[in-house]
């Protein structure tokens, strides 16, 4: 009976002629070994640079992203958040010295949270409630939040809800729970089988402030797009410029309509009583700029719609016929 054997390169079944034959045909031991020198070439180019760190005591940005295992854009997080000194020499150039780095891993010592700690901790705060009901998260009701006994950053006690709770007061899916939070860097412990989410990180990711509780109307993209003749792009855009107030309800984007009218201003918009800039320009022969400088001359009155400038149709007509009376022509600054 002939002998078969697995190709250690493509994995298909061949008849061995000889006890040391690997692999069905030539072919399959050429591409193994140019497999092999490739890897071998990775390897060499993925440890020279870190060879070359050790003699290095001032590192750029990629170079100390490759000393500490990670991407050059959480180097950029560290330096903006001032966990991490960086020197900048020029605009284009800045040097992070290596003891910096070490420095900073000294002062961030890991330290492990066990989920029976957690427990024990929110045991111990619950204890110093009044109600007799939040000795147990279990027990306790739907509207209790349970309270841990260490303190955050800040010095304040952080207070943790139930995932129904972030469902309900956030308006979010259950799908969101856990990944998101996770992925967004809101603390969740897990205590008699639920998890609580921290509700002070909540308010900061969803936005949630007094000001934002006062207003009443909203509208989503795609009534703001209808009403204001703004594409999609320039929404977001003009929301995140004019700090225009936002909101997420089960995944959908809601704006606030009164700033968007404050600055839209769709009275003004449709109103005959009123020119835009272009208008003003194709009506006497005249380019935009010629129509800003009259206006900014003569300062006229306008009105800032969007990116457009909105101006009074009787000051224009009337400037104008005085320029044809006195010039003889509509005079081009």
């Amino acid at each position: 009976m002939k002998k078969t054997r697995k190709c250690a390169h493509c994995g298909k079944e061949f008849v061995v002629r000889s006890g040391m034959q690997r692999y069905c045909s030539e072919q399959c031991q050429a591409k193994a070994k140019e497999e092999r020198k490739r890897r071998q070439r990775e390897f060499v180019t993925a440890i020279e640079p870190a060879i070359d760190l050790k003699s290095q005591d001032y590192l750029t940005f990629s170079k100390a992203a490759v000393l500490m295992g990670c991407s050059r854009q959480y180097i950029y997080k560290l330096v903006n958040t001032g966990r991490l000194t960086a020197s900048r020499l020029s605009p284009r150039m800045a040097l992070i010295r290596k003891a910096d780095i070490e420095h900073m891993l000294e002062g961030n010592p890991y330290h492990r949270v066990l989920p029976t700690d957690l427990a024990k901790a929110m045991k111990v705060g619950m204890k110093k409630t009044s109600s007799p009901s939040a000795s147990c998260p279990k027990a306790a009701p739907e509207s209790a939040t349970p309270a841990i006994s260490h303190t955050d950053q800040e010095g304040e006690v952080p207070t943790f809800i139930s995932g129904e709770e972030v469902m309900t007061i956030y308006k979010v899916q259950r799908s969101w729970l856990y990944t998101s939070a996770k992925r967004n860097g809101i603390p969740v412990c897990r205590i008699g089988g639920k998890n609580y989410y921290s509700r002070r990180h909540l308010d900061e990711h969803f936005g949630v402030t007094d000001a934002l509780n006062d207003i009443t109307e909203w509208v989503t993209p795609e009534q703001a797009q209808q009403l204001y003749d703004i594409s999609p792009a320039s929404l977001r855009s003009t929301a995140y410029r004019r700090h225009i107030p936002t909101k997420r309800e089960y995944g959908q984007t809601y704006y606030s309509k009164q700033h968007l009218d404050d600055l839209r201003r769709p009275d003004i918009a449709g109103d005959e009583r009123y020119y835009t800039t272009r208008q003003v320009a194709e009506k006497y022969g005249m380019t935009a700029s010629n129509v800003c400088c009259i206006v900014k001359s003569m300062s006229l009155t306008k009105v800032r719609v969007g990116v457009q400038n909105m101006l009074l149709r009787d000051e224009i007509d009337k400037v104008m016929a005085d320029r044809l009376a006195q010039y003889g022509s509509y005079r081009i600054c």
